[in-house]
């Protein structure tokens, strides 16, 4: 890769890294469900008439929308905003990476290698700590919502491979754009029946400079430009020089809670951070270590 492609590929972990903060900003003056409507909706719009929509099917897109926009985000936005701290949840929705591997297994009958059979006992005993952890600054139920918002994550993986089945390979930025129109509308009619008119119109109403500046950041900074970086960087490399970049995104999502929210983990939550990020090493990395190891014996 080139020096401008590593760049690249560092201002994507900064910016998706940087990401929970802001969501916790955003929380601070908007209820996470419109949160999630204002963030989508900027995020197609004016997107749409500037790239061109996917050749895939409107039910793809549909589906894509719903699990990856939807779901992920309304449980994530809501995690954040019932007690779970910034960091972990960047750490906790790593975990997607594993259950995407036990929902392949189960719905299209993928089955898993050593390295990744590993890497998920890794993830699942990170996990585990990180769950009983819960009072240390950290409540269950935004765990929980984390994991659920994970879950979601890796159905929306099933999903690309299920349209790559079918013989779609959607750009990745053009399937992220136009299923964006997909969650605003459902956001909106739950932030209305959920969080209340009241709550919704006191939120619009007193609208300020600080919420203003997270849904750009989320839209634009995560959304369209982390994509777009993302997806150019697929494109010319790899997936295997592309992908072990997103190790990192834990790493500054600790970092940045740190620094700028002053949420530190408790030694138990350090434990089971540590397990997952090695388990996600492992499912990154395992299967050339094995073949190296297999080749030396050989």
């Amino acid at each position: 890769m080139p020096l401008s492609d590593y760049v690249k590929a560092l201002l994507i972990v900064v910016v998706w890294g940087v990401n929970f903060v802001v969501i916790k900003w955003g929380l601070a003056g908007l209820p996470p469900l419109l949160l999630g409507a204002l963030r989508f909706t900027l995020a197609a719009l004016p997107a749409i008439f500037l790239i061109r929509r996917p050749a895939v099917p409107w039910r793809w897109l549909v589906a894509y929308g719903l699990t990856v926009g939807l779901c992920q985000f309304g449980f994530l936005f809501s995690a954040l905003y019932v007690g779970m701290p910034a960091g972990l949840a960047s750490v906790v929705l790593q975990s997607q990476a594993f259950l995407t591997l036990v929902l392949a297994a189960c719905l299209i009958g993928e089955h898993w290698t050593r390295p990744q059979l590993a890497g998920l006992l890794f993830a699942g005993a990170g996990l585990a700590l990180i769950g009983a952890s819960h009072g240390h600054g950290m409540t269950l139920l935004g765990f929980l919502f984390t994991v659920a918002a994970a879950t979601c994550w890796a159905a929306s993986n099933i999903v690309v491979r299920k349209m790559t089945q079918e013989g779609h390979r959607p750009d990745m930025l053009a399937l992220v754009v136009w299923s964006s129109l997909v969650p605003p509308l459902p956001f909106l009619a739950l932030s209305l029946a959920i969080e209340g008119p009241s709550t919704v119109w006191a939120a619009l109403a007193g609208f300020s400079l600080q919420s203003l500046a997270a849904v750009a950041y989320l839209s634009f900074g995560a959304t369209l430009l982390g994509y777009s970086l993302w997806s150019g960087l697929l494109a010319r490399h790899p997936a295997n020089r592309v992908a072990p970049f997103s190790l990192l995104i834990p790493v500054v999502g600790l970092s940045t809670a740190a620094l700028l929210l002053d949420e530190w983990p408790s030694p138990l939550q350090w434990g089971g951070s540590a397990l997952l990020i090695v388990g996600l090493v492992v499912n990154v990395f395992g299967g050339a270590w094995m073949a190296r190891i297999r080749a030396r014996v050989a």
